[in-house]
């Protein structure tokens, strides 16, 4: 008996009737078959895969809410991206589900978010006649572009999750728990860069949450993460007192921060440079590299060059519009 085997059969006496196993056939299923790891599972595959794929890598350089923040301690895409697995995982381990399926599907669930946040995002949806979510862009990444096109060939599971983190139910509970805790992240670290930036103190955030939720961010992660935990597993959510207050707490989030002109102080401009690079290599398609070109040739070239934009990291974005349009000084 292989390890994995025998993980698979231990699976059967610890995780609940709910989860989704490693041996389940629609949740396991991949595009193309591939023989079965003797020490891993399924889900664990597809895990280290991610770990592992170039555009995990750029997540480190791209933006979270505030563009090109100086200092070390605020938030990029990669770090967000740890937090909500971390969350994940804890509220997975706590109902007794695939606690590998729901971290695959976290580390994984933002690949294909735009360089610049969602000013990049919204940018791109604007003038890509494709449109742009970087929920299915990041599923694109997987199945389409990683891997010079070839794809990292994940399970259907992981694929679900992350399509539906962002705003839609996904097939398996573990999808589920992965779209409340992106949500528990963003909100509560992005309250701690806010009150870094002076954008926030302390005393600014709704009395009813604080009192709800709680005071630091400690409390108000554990709160509610211990909320969906107890909630269970029928219908993964927040309990409806914890509910309402993490709801208004996310309003306050967008009209106190998310639009604060501190925060979108550099959009504009980020927008600006986007736009220009997008219509660049729509002119001059020659000029994408290969595996883009080979892109093009399948569908078209907005496809093509809304893919390569949308993969580069802030700083690499930046270099490249400087390349290109910035005058340089005769040496």
């Amino acid at each position: 008996m292989t390890v994995r085997e025998q993980i698979e059969i231990s699976e059967n006496g610890i995780l609940c009737k709910y989860a989704c196993t490693s041996v389940d056939e629609v949740g396991t299923k991949r595009d193309s078959y591939e023989d079965k790891c003797p020490y891993r599972t399924e889900f664990q595959r597809d895990r280290d895969r991610i770990l592992h794929c170039k555009s995990f890598r750029r997540l480190k350089r791209k933006t979270q809410v505030f563009l090109s923040p100086v200092g070390d301690h605020y938030r990029t895409r990669l770090t967000h991206t740890l937090e909500v697995s971390q969350i994940a995982r804890t509220i997975s381990r706590g109902m007794r589900l695939n606690e590998d399926l729901t971290e695959a599907i976290a580390l994984g669930h933002d690949l294909g978010h735009s360089p610049f946040g969602h000013c990049g995002e919204k940018t791109l949806n604007d003038i890509c006649p494709h449109g742009f979510k970087h929920y299915e862009q990041s599923v694109r990444v997987v199945e389409a572009i990683e891997k010079n096109g070839k794809g990292l060939n994940l399970t259907h599971a992981v694929r679900n999750g992350i399509l539906c983190h962002t705003n839609m139910t996904a097939d398996t509970k573990e999808g589920n728990v992965v779209r409340l805790a992106d949500t528990i992240a963003y909100i509560n670290h992005d309250i701690e860069d806010s009150i870094r930036a002076g954008i926030l103190s302390p005393n600014d955030l709704p009395r009813d949450c604080v009192r709800t939720l709680g005071k630091t961010k400690t409390q108000r992660i554990t709160t509610l993460i211990a909320s969906v935990i107890e909630h269970g597993a029928v219908d993964i959510d927040f309990a409806p007192d914890i509910r309402k207050a993490h709801d208004d707490l996310k309003r306050f989030m967008f009209d106190k921060v998310y639009t604060n002109p501190s925060a979108k102080a550099e959009e504009s401009k980020a927008e600006q440079l986007v736009r220009k690079l997008y219509a660049y290599f729509i002119e001059h398609s020659n000029m994408l590299p290969d595996e883009y070109r080979d892109i093009m040739k399948k569908t078209d070239a907005d496809r093509a060059v809304c893919d390569y934009i949308s993969g580069m990291s802030d700083s690499y974005a930046v270099d490249l519009y400087t390349e290109i349009f910035v005058p340089k000084f005769w040496k």
